[in-house]
């Protein structure tokens, strides 16, 4: 399987201890299956921070998400275990890291699922905020545009990228 990360710069090695945290699957390196999706985002994050955008191409593992050694977090597809989980992920007040609802304190190996792209999170701070609640979230979410990514939170995870090579974005 094809993996790709979309930047604004090479990386040699990937260092768990440089990626942001808060995101929506917690602190962790971003992988998608979906080239454009990848390349979209090394645009934006050269607009953001400058650079030269690129994409960054991995080697993983067939069976990736079913390899028993690793504690993996698999989300198929939208659901309010989901929203639930980026909620959590992305809130800088959430306390109870033992929550199986969260990957700050990255318990999870890897975790794939779907991107909450911009009208996902609109939905999801309207649901944080009162202002819709669970059922027109979970209808609302499945008419919403989704793609996927693949995000590995630690370095047993990590080994199993081979970089397989850099396309820059002109």
């Amino acid at each position: 399987m094809i993996l790709y990360h979309g930047t604004n710069s090479d990386i040699a090695t990937i260092d768990l201890s440089k990626c942001a945290p808060y995101k929506d699957f917690g602190k962790g390196f971003y992988t998608t299956a979906i080239f454009e999706q990848a390349k979209a985002m090394a645009i934006r994050k050269s607009r953001i921070y400058g650079g030269q955008p690129c994409v960054i191409s991995y080697e993983a593992p067939d069976g990736l998400l079913d390899i028993k050694e690793l504690n993996i977090k698999n989300f198929p597809s939208t659901s309010k275990e989901w929203a639930v989980f980026i909620i959590n992920n992305r809130n800088r007040d959430f306390t109870d890291l033992s929550s199986p609802e969260c990957n700050n304190d990255n318990k999870y190996d890897i975790v794939f699922g779907p991107v909450a792209d911009d009208t996902l999170a609109t939905l999801i701070r309207q649901y944080q905020r009162g202002y819709i609640d669970s059922e027109i979230l979970l209808r609302e979410m499945q008419y919403a545009a989704s793609s996927d990514q693949y995000s590995f939170h630690s370095q047993r995870a990590v080994n199993l990228l081979k970089k397989a090579g850099v396309q820059w974005i002109k």
